[in-house]
């Protein structure tokens, strides 16, 4: 097992871009962004009742009049709302919404803390006591630990995939999910999900910083060459499964699959679709998208829900999976109607529970 100490050495000053840069950057990876507040890793608020207690995006103007407010649940795509947001306070960070992202992240902590007992390291896995642990102070010693486990490098070794060093000397390493899994967060090796202690994961319902952003303490800087999250390993893939991480399977009924079909990833990115059920879908979700460009009036819920029925048909078929209709069709609704999660969230479910009720190939035309 490798202990890191390097990673806490200082490195020479680079020069950062711009946060409108970074932050469009980001979005042209289909990582929606939102703004953190100039300085800090937090993110920003905008109407005063960002600050009370259990004010959330139901009735608040701000989504809806285009501007930022809830985090990670303003996140965006939209370059024009992007600069604008980051005209309006040039200082702002740049913060990633991990779900749409299909981003999982794991963020190793460096923090000068006292070791817990060695039951306490990794969950779920008892250490035998023939394993010296002398020298283990921080997440990259824990970490590497499971990884050496697992016969398998460590995360924080991995020049396949982006990894970014934090100001406090820990490093977050990005990767993408598969189409169809939704990992969730966790923090450190505490009650409940917990992978390794002083390792955090950052998924769905979470945010991490964009590389290039700087804070007060310092700058969030990409190590290596690389600049794209690779494919999650396998055996982090099943750390997390057995760590409860992976979210459970949804439990909306499905027909016998047919053969799998090679094309979920490009019906994510939207292009080369090539059969008539593929096509419509593709179609129908632009048409959402589109509803952005007209607040009221442009026929949303309507449209919403034939693209969910469509989809459903798909599901019902075996050509798509449950929870990559139900993400491709809320980044949509998001990018459409931001701030009216509950609204579409019920058409959405309404619409694929309906489509799987009447199943149809994509030879065929919905």
């Amino acid at each position: 097992m490798a202990l890191h100490s390097d990673y806490h050495r200082p490195r020479a000053a680079l020069p950062l871009p711009r946060p409108l840069d970074v932050a469009r950057w980001c979005a042209g990876q289909a990582w929606p962004v939102h703004p953190l507040r100039p300085g800090a890793k937090t993110p920003a608020g905008n109407c005063p009742s960002c600050s009370e207690r259990g004010h959330t995006t139901r009735g608040c103007p701000c989504l809806k009049q285009g501007r930022w407010c809830h985090g990670f649940l303003a996140a965006t795509l939209d370059q024009e709302l992007i600069t604008s947001w980051w005209t309006h306070t040039p200082g702002f960070g740049v913060g990633v919404a991990c779900g749409p992202a299909r981003l999982v992240v794991i963020d190793i902590d460096a923090h000068p803390t006292p070791v817990p007992e060695r039951k306490r390291l990794l969950p779920g896995i008892t250490i035998d006591p023939r394993v010296n642990l002398s020298g283990l102070t921080n997440g990259f010693h824990t970490i590497a630990l499971l990884a050496a486990l697992r016969g398998e490098p460590s995360p924080a070794d991995d020049e396949s995939t982006l990894r970014v060093r934090t100001p406090s000397g820990g490093m977050h390493a990005w990767y993408r999910a598969a189409p169809g899994e939704t990992y969730l967060c966790s923090t450190g090796s505490g009650p409940g999900r917990g992978l390794a202690w002083q390792v955090d994961v950052r998924a769905t319902g979470g945010y991490i910083i964009a590389p290039g952003t700087r804070t007060k303490d310092g700058a969030y800087t990409a190590v290596g060459d690389c600049r794209d999250p690779a494919p999650l390993p396998s055996w982090l893939r099943l750390e997390l499964t057995r760590t409860g991480h992976l979210a459970s399977p949804d439990p909306a009924p499905r027909t016998p699959a047919v053969p799998p079909r090679a094309r979920l990833a490009v019906l994510e990115a939207g292009g080369g679709l090539g059969t008539v059920g593929d096509r419509a879908l593709r179609r129908l979700v632009a048409d959402v998208e589109a509803c952005h460009l007209v607040p009221e009036g442009a026929g949303f819920s309507a449209k919403l829900n034939r693209a969910a029925y469509t989809a459903g048909g798909l599901i019902g078929t075996g050509y798509l999976t449950h929870d990559t209709a139900h993400a491709i069709l809320t980044r949509a609704a998001q990018h459409a109607r931001p701030g009216q999660e509950r609204r579409f969230e019920r058409i959405i479910d309404s619409g694929l529970a309906a489509g799987q009720r009447r199943p149809f190939h994509p030879q065929e035309r919905p």
